[in-house]
């Protein structure tokens, strides 16, 4: 039999975020966007901020030990690390992220040509050397901060450019439209399907029967290490216990 899926379709990493500092002077990870997930941190230890606009516009948020932030698809986020930033990161519609539901805020002229996208988005395999794949993820970092930079007005720090950011939202929704139907199949088999099941609990529950009870099984995570957008990860998986 297999392992049971994680609870609500849901992934979970654990995220270092980035010590080493982008152009702007400030430490940490990638500006990105979300379009289909939801995404939680959960603060375990150290420092930081999260760098967002939003629907009302830029904002700081702090981070501390035992905080947990979410925020919804379209939220442009930046993990800043003040003081070594350890996170758990939970998401909706476990493997969507690793589809690409995740755009970065590269220049216009990289986010208008899906060539120039993927090229700049791309890290070495895991059988790169670490300190190549290091790297190459704050190269992508550092694109990704200059482009964000462009979203906010000449000299005014702060204040978000809104012609800039649905410029950007209409390249996002370009970039991965064509996955659409990808990602349906993705929601179908996570989050779609643990709805799905809960209801069919709550009909057991209906016609008080405990027949379902019987096939419950437990499982544990094993893990996957790689370099992500805001730091080094450690992804957790399913696994089976006998």
């Amino acid at each position: 039999m297999s392992a049971p899926a994680m609870p609500g379709g849901i992934s979970v990493s654990e995220l270092k975020v980035y010590e080493s500092v982008a152009p702007d002077g400030l430490r940490g990870g990638s500006p990105h966007m979300h379009l289909v997930a939801s995404e939680a941190y959960l603060v375990v230890s150290g420092t930081g901020e999260i760098h967002s606009i939003d629907a009302d516009g830029w904002r700081v948020t702090e981070l501390a030990p035992g905080d947990t932030v979410w925020f919804e698809p379209g939220v442009i986020h930046r993990a800043v690390n003040r003081d070594r930033l350890h996170l758990r990161v939970v998401m909706s519609h476990a493997g969507l992220p690793e589809a690409g539901d995740a755009v970065m805020t590269f220049s216009d002229s990289v986010l208008a040509d899906p060539e120039r996208y993927a090229a700049a988005a791309v890290l070495p395999g895991a059988d790169a050397p670490d300190s190549e794949r290091l790297a190459a993820a704050e190269r992508r970092r550092d694109q990704a901060v200059a482009g964000y930079q462009d979203l906010f007005q000449a000299g005014r720090p702060g204040v978000v450019d809104d012609v800039a950011l649905a410029a950007f939202r209409r390249r996002a929704v370009d970039l991965v439209a064509g996955r659409a139907e990808e990602w349906r199949r993705i929601h179908d088999a996570t989050t779609g399907r643990a709805a799905s099941t809960a209801l069919g609990y709550l009909e057991h529950l209906v016609n008080r029967d405990a027949s379902y009870l019987d096939h419950g099984r437990i499982a544990r995570a094993a893990t996957t290490p790689a370099y992500g957008m805001c730091g080094t990860l450690v992804t957790v998986t399913k696994e089976g216990l006998s």
